[in-house]
């Protein structure tokens, strides 16, 4: 009898990992490219955004039943990368390429309109303060909400919507200057 009650603890094991090991391919699946696009972000190195994203996997299956609620798994995710991106700052200072000398692939196709429309606008957000500019890009590109981006962040929500105002109203000037000096230029 005791031999019995040990094969289903053995299969309950064997299930519980199985089930581990499909909620973090599942995990990783979904949302490997949004991390790495935001660890390269975050770092302007693609071997070094590939290693952030790695060690932020590896501790998400470390961590992976501390995630209770799935629907929080992409801010989850995205705190522990931000975490790991600052111990690499408290481990070694690597070396940092400027992100304009790197390109990478979008694999949605543009006109060649809207892609100077994006450079211009990369380029007017890549100007504003990083204060301004990390909860802007969470929530433009990553469709945070903002009490998504003050858990991230570890800040106050008043904190994030105030940033968020700011710098999207930064944005608007820069870029009504920008429209401005090209009309004056060709007018």
């Amino acid at each position: 009898m005791f031999g019995i009650g040990k094969k289903k603890t053995a299969a309950s094991v064997t299930s519980d990992m199985m089930s581990k090991q499909r909620r973090y391919e599942a995990l990783v699946r979904a949302l490997h490219g949004d991390l790495y696009r935001y660890a390269y972000w975050l770092c302007h190195d693609r071997s070094v955004a590939d290693d952030l994203v790695q060690e932020t996997f590896l501790r998400a299956w470390k961590s992976l039943d501390s995630l209770k609620d799935e629907k929080a798994a992409k801010a989850w995710l995205i705190t522990i990368l931000r975490r790991e991106n600052a111990r690499r700052f408290e481990r070694k200072q690597f070396d940092l390429t400027d992100i304009d000398d790197c390109q990478v692939a979008d694999p949605v196709a543009t006109t060649p309109e809207q892609d100077a429309e994006h450079y211009l606008l990369r380029q007017k957000m890549a100007l504003l303060e990083p204060e301004y500019r990390e909860p802007l890009l969470l929530q433009v590109l990553y469709g945070f909400s903002g009490d998504e981006i003050a858990t991230v962040l570890e800040l106050n929500r008043n904190t994030v919507m105030t940033r968020l105002f700011r710098a999207r109203n930064q944005l608007r000037e820069a870029l009504d200057v920008q429209h401005a000096d090209k009309g004056h230029r060709n007018g």
